[in-house]
Protein backbone atom coordinates (compact mmCIF):
# COMPACT_ATOMS: atom_id res chain seq x y z
CA UNK A 1 0.00 0.00 0.00
CA UNK A 2 1.20 3.44 -0.66
CA UNK A 3 2.57 5.75 2.56
CA UNK A 4 1.94 9.04 1.81
CA UNK A 5 4.33 11.71 4.24
CA UNK A 6 1.22 13.73 5.04
CA UNK A 7 -1.65 11.22 4.74
CA UNK A 8 -2.14 7.63 6.13
CA UNK A 9 -5.06 5.43 4.71
CA UNK A 10 -8.18 5.15 6.80
CA UNK A 11 -10.28 2.43 6.70
CA UNK A 12 -10.37 0.76 3.10
CA UNK A 13 -13.89 -0.46 3.74
CA UNK A 14 -15.12 3.07 4.26
CA UNK A 15 -17.62 3.83 2.02
CA UNK A 16 -17.27 7.53 0.33
CA UNK A 17 -19.96 9.88 0.30
CA UNK A 18 -21.66 10.49 -2.04
CA UNK A 19 -21.10 14.36 -1.83
CA UNK A 20 -17.50 13.68 -2.04
CA UNK A 21 -18.08 11.42 -5.30
CA UNK A 22 -20.20 14.06 -6.88
CA UNK A 23 -17.43 16.79 -5.44
CA UNK A 24 -15.00 15.14 -7.27
CA UNK A 25 -16.25 14.81 -10.12
CA UNK A 26 -16.86 18.18 -10.73
CA UNK A 27 -13.98 19.40 -9.83
CA UNK A 28 -12.32 16.95 -11.97
CA UNK A 29 -14.62 18.26 -15.24
CA UNK A 30 -13.03 21.80 -14.49
CA UNK A 31 -9.60 20.65 -14.73
CA UNK A 32 -10.35 18.63 -18.19
CA UNK A 33 -12.10 21.85 -19.14
CA UNK A 34 -8.68 23.71 -19.33
CA UNK A 35 -6.63 20.70 -20.61
CA UNK A 36 -9.10 20.36 -23.40
CA UNK A 37 -8.61 24.33 -23.76
CA UNK A 38 -4.78 24.18 -23.93
CA UNK A 39 -4.39 20.78 -25.94
CA UNK A 40 -7.32 22.30 -28.93
CA UNK A 41 -5.26 25.31 -29.23
CA UNK A 42 -2.01 23.66 -29.71
CA UNK A 43 -4.32 21.64 -32.33
CA UNK A 44 -5.39 24.60 -34.05
CA UNK A 45 -2.02 26.33 -33.92
CA UNK A 46 -0.34 22.84 -35.38
CA UNK A 47 -3.52 22.39 -38.03
CA UNK A 48 -5.45 25.25 -38.37
CA UNK A 49 -9.18 25.57 -38.40
CA UNK A 50 -11.16 22.31 -37.11
CA UNK A 51 -14.23 23.08 -38.77
CA UNK A 52 -13.54 20.34 -41.76
CA UNK A 53 -15.39 17.10 -40.34
CA UNK A 54 -12.50 14.86 -40.55
CA UNK A 55 -10.32 17.65 -38.41
CA UNK A 56 -13.29 17.73 -36.18
CA UNK A 57 -12.97 14.17 -35.59
CA UNK A 58 -9.41 13.84 -35.08
CA UNK A 59 -9.22 17.14 -32.36
CA UNK A 60 -11.83 14.66 -31.02
CA UNK A 61 -9.83 12.03 -30.74
CA UNK A 62 -6.91 13.88 -29.32
CA UNK A 63 -8.80 15.40 -27.03
CA UNK A 64 -9.90 11.72 -25.77
CA UNK A 65 -6.28 10.38 -26.26
CA UNK A 66 -4.63 13.42 -24.29
CA UNK A 67 -7.42 12.93 -21.62
CA UNK A 68 -6.44 9.38 -21.23
CA UNK A 69 -2.67 10.14 -21.02
CA UNK A 70 -3.37 12.87 -17.84
CA UNK A 71 -5.76 10.02 -16.10
CA UNK A 72 -4.05 6.97 -16.67
CA UNK A 73 -0.55 8.82 -15.31
CA UNK A 74 -2.10 9.83 -12.71
CA UNK A 75 -3.35 6.40 -11.89
CA UNK A 76 -0.43 4.47 -12.75
CA UNK A 77 1.98 6.65 -10.78
CA UNK A 78 0.15 7.53 -7.57
CA UNK A 79 -3.94 6.73 -7.44
CA UNK A 80 -4.65 10.21 -7.41
CA UNK A 81 -5.40 12.95 -10.10
CA UNK A 82 -5.55 16.60 -8.58
CA UNK A 83 -9.19 16.00 -7.43
CA UNK A 84 -8.87 12.66 -5.70
CA UNK A 85 -5.84 14.31 -3.53
CA UNK A 86 -8.31 17.19 -3.20
CA UNK A 87 -10.72 15.28 -1.67
CA UNK A 88 -8.22 12.99 0.18
CA UNK A 89 -8.92 9.50 -1.77
CA UNK A 90 -7.00 7.12 -3.82
CA UNK A 91 -7.73 4.55 -6.39
CA UNK A 92 -6.30 0.98 -5.73
CA UNK A 93 -6.83 -2.39 -7.13
CA UNK A 94 -8.46 -4.92 -5.53
CA UNK A 95 -5.34 -5.45 -2.84
CA UNK A 96 -5.13 -1.74 -2.35
CA UNK A 97 -2.05 -1.27 -4.70
CA UNK A 98 -1.75 0.84 -7.44
CA UNK A 99 -3.28 0.20 -10.56
CA UNK A 100 -1.37 -1.47 -13.32
CA UNK A 101 -0.83 0.01 -16.79
CA UNK A 102 -3.20 -2.17 -18.44
CA UNK A 103 -5.57 -1.67 -15.38
CA UNK A 104 -5.71 2.20 -15.84
CA UNK A 105 -6.41 1.74 -19.14
CA UNK A 106 -8.84 -0.68 -18.80
CA UNK A 107 -10.35 1.67 -16.59
CA UNK A 108 -10.26 4.98 -18.65
CA UNK A 109 -12.09 2.95 -21.76
CA UNK A 110 -15.31 1.96 -19.30
CA UNK A 111 -15.42 5.28 -18.31
CA UNK A 112 -15.42 6.40 -21.33
CA UNK A 113 -17.99 4.16 -23.02
CA UNK A 114 -19.90 4.83 -19.14
CA UNK A 115 -19.73 9.13 -20.17
CA UNK A 116 -21.08 8.02 -23.65
CA UNK A 117 -23.83 5.87 -22.19
CA UNK A 118 -25.78 9.53 -20.85
CA UNK A 119 -22.93 8.54 -17.39
CA UNK A 120 -25.41 5.55 -16.26
CA UNK A 121 -21.96 3.79 -15.48
CA UNK A 122 -21.04 6.75 -12.68
CA UNK A 123 -25.01 6.89 -11.68
CA UNK A 124 -24.06 3.32 -10.75
CA UNK A 125 -22.80 4.49 -7.42
CA UNK A 126 -26.05 5.83 -6.26
CA UNK A 127 -27.66 2.23 -6.25
CA UNK A 128 -24.52 0.22 -5.73
CA UNK A 129 -23.63 -1.14 -1.86
CA UNK A 130 -20.81 -0.11 -1.89
CA UNK A 131 -20.96 2.99 -4.19
CA UNK A 132 -18.80 1.70 -6.54
CA UNK A 133 -19.30 3.17 -10.07
CA UNK A 134 -19.84 0.30 -12.57
CA UNK A 135 -16.03 0.18 -13.99
CA UNK A 136 -15.04 -0.09 -10.83
CA UNK A 137 -17.27 -3.20 -9.91
CA UNK A 138 -16.32 -4.63 -13.14
CA UNK A 139 -12.30 -4.06 -12.76
CA UNK A 140 -12.43 -4.70 -8.43
CA UNK A 141 -11.64 -1.17 -8.03
CA UNK A 142 -12.10 0.71 -5.46
CA UNK A 143 -11.49 4.49 -3.81
CA UNK A 144 -10.16 4.40 -0.10
CA UNK A 145 -9.92 7.42 2.18
CA UNK A 146 -7.14 9.34 3.21
CA UNK A 147 -6.83 10.61 6.74
CA UNK A 148 -4.62 13.50 7.34
CA UNK A 149 -1.34 12.70 9.87
CA UNK A 150 -1.62 14.91 13.18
Amino acid sequence: MLENSTATVANSTTKIGYFKLLATCVYELLLLIALWFISAWIFLVLFGDATQSYKRFLLQICLWLVTGVYFVCCWRKSGQTLATQTWRMRLVNKDDGVLSTQQAMQRYVLASSSACAFGLGFLWAFVDKDRLYLHDRVLKTHFILLEKNR
